[in-house]
């Protein structure tokens, strides 16, 4: 593991740095230097937390290969408000990495990257950042978020802290980790009009409980929903289905949608009060790569499902 990385690493009991040694059992794991705690390598991935609550992103992102290199670069950009080639050299946490794509994407514009994950998703983000020193993935919790603090030069969570059960104390680890004057960039989903809310939390009252071989089929067929012209533009309105042009993302953007235990919708109002709470100024409200006179009026009158809030701002102080 990155020994850089590896630095930043805390005990989850007593906030003491770790060294690599074996555990009690003679397995790989990482031990503190503190109070002896061991924690499990399991295929390369520090395991410093597991919640079952999480459990259909594990499976979603180690069955759907999603890495498209030059799409998650320009949603990068995007979303982060920062050109992926300016942070070589810098240190840099993925808040809620999932598969890695993002992770992946940095560390091959050289820089030094800290992929966090609860679900076991992990796995397949190792493997997508294998190649790479520069990376190291780590299975831990956002609500309790063992690295060290004011540390990294940029943290960028998108699409995740949404379905914690407490976004914005996770909001709160998050942001204690990054150095003043580095920046923080989130996305979370939007809060659309009442209906749409009463019917996507009607439909999810169900589909979050179904098994995922149930559920499966249900994004495949909205997938096919998603490639009709008309119907991916009205319909998706009222009911949320993907329509990328990409068939395998297009399904497990239907299956991350209706899977996840915990969901909540935000506004703009509400994520910049967290960044101004947690000392973050230079804040920047960032717009969808999508533009045109009737998707950007849609926009602002939070009809579009599943699109975000989207902020990023300085970290004051130091």
């Amino acid at each position: 593991m990155n020994p850089e990385l590896l630095a930043l690493i805390r005990c989850r009991s007593c906030r003491a740095a770790l060294e690599p040694g074996p555990d009690p059992g003679g397995a790989s794991a990482l031990r503190c230097e503190g109070c002896g705690a061991s924690y499990p390598i399991v295929s390369g991935v520090p395991r410093l937390a597991e919640h079952p609550y999480v459990a259909s992103f594990g499976r979603q992102w180690n069955r759907y290969d999603v890495v498209r290199d030059e799409e998650d670069e320009a949603v990068f950009r995007v979303k982060t408000g920062v050109d992926p080639q300016s942070l070589a050299g810098k240190l840099v946490l993925d808040a809620g990495c999932g598969g890695g794509r993002y992770a992946r994407l940095l560390a091959r514009m050289g820089a030094t990257v800290l992929g966090v994950d609860l679900s076991d998703a992990v796995d397949q983000a190792s493997k997508a950042t294998a190649e790479f020193p520069n990376a190291a993935i780590v299975q831990a919790d956002l609500l309790d978020l063992p690295l060290a603090e004011s540390a990294f030069d940029l943290v960028f969570s998108i699409g995740v802290l949404h379905h914690s059960p407490d976004p914005r104390r996770a909001f709160a680890e998050i942001a204690r980790r990054v150095t003043p004057g580095g920046r923080l960039a989130v996305w979370l989903y939007r809060k659309n009009t009442p209906p749409q809310e009463w019917i996507n939390s009607g439909l999810r009252v169900f589909t979050s409980r179904m098994p995922a071989r149930a559920l499966e089929p249900i994004s495949a067929g909205l997938g096919v929903l998603g490639s009709i012209p008309v119907l991916k533009q009205t319909l998706n309105k009222v009911i949320n289905f993907s329509n990328h042009p990409d068939w395998t993302l297009r399904v497990c953007d239907n299956f991350d949608w209706y899977a996840p235990t915990y969901q909540s919708h935000h506004t703009a109002a509400e994520l910049r009060s967290w960044f101004e709470a947690e000392g973050f100024g230079d804040l920047t409200e960032l717009r969808p790569q999508k533009s045109g006179r009737a998707y950007e009026w849609a926009y602002d009158h939070n009809l579009i499902i599943g699109s975000g809030v989207n902020v990023a701002g300085t970290r004051l102080g130091g």
